[in-house]
């Protein structure tokens, strides 16, 4: 019996090596690709997390240099995320806020160069929006119409299209194309919750195009 199970693990051991002949190196190298994928994905994690850390701390110093209306500096923090940290939200954050803070300072061509920044490289799309929004507003101060048109034309994130309908509208209605601008208007009315005061800005300007409010209408009704 022993001689039996001998001969039967000498020939279950031949397969094996026969098997691990044929495979071993795939085996092994399968292995390998897997535990290096796992530790790569391990590593990127441990540095997006070190990186969020660190770019958190940077971005206390410039909310900081941001309270204290201290524009040098916050601008200097706001440089610093966006060389060190420009994947992160809080680079893209501090470029719209000091964005801000250089407008009230009198810096509109500084504002419009941190807003240029973010709508290009803003960590997320509704950064960029939100960043090419706040710039075609800058252009239009300008008188820049159709640099306005061209930077709105480029917001597609869709919780936006009735902000970028009215702030076409207002290029349009500088360039005295009251038809068209009326059309962005009442595109820009429909997309916004009847909820929103915001609204009511609108309807303002529609009004001055010659279009009734809701009010105007329902009272001219009754009049009939």
């Amino acid at each position: 019996m022993a001689a039996h199970l001998d001969l039967e693990e000498q020939e279950q051991l031949e397969q094996l090596k026969a098997f691990w002949k044929r495979w071993g190196n795939l085996i092994t190298w399968l292995i390998t690709a897997v535990l290096a994928a796992f530790a790569a994905w391990q590593g990127w994690n441990w540095y997006q997390r070190d990186q969020a850390a660190k770019a958190g701390a940077m971005y206390e110093e410039f909310e900081r240099a941001l309270s204290a209306q201290d524009l040098d500096k916050a601008a200097v923090a706001a440089a610093d995320l966006k060389a060190r940290f420009a994947a992160t939200g809080y680079a893209a954050q501090a470029g719209l806020q000091v964005a801000k803070l250089q407008l009230d300072k009198g810096k509109a061509d500084d504002a419009k160069q941190s807003l240029a920044w973010v709508a290009e490289q803003g960590a997320e799309p509704p950064y960029r929006d939100l960043a090419r929004l706040r710039l075609a507003g800058l252009q239009l101060d300008a008188k820049a119409y159709d640099d306005a048109l061209k930077t709105l034309d480029a917001v597609k994130s869709p919780e936006f299209s009735a902000l970028v309908a009215d702030r076409r509208g207002d290029a349009l209605l500088l360039q005295d194309k009251r038809d068209a601008a009326k059309a962005e208007y009442q595109k820009a009315l429909a997309g916004l919750d009847k909820t929103q005061d915001y609204r009511r800005v609108v309807e303002a300007k529609l009004a001055t195009l010659g279009v009734p409010t809701v009010v105007e209408a329902a009272a001219a009704g009754a009049v009939q």
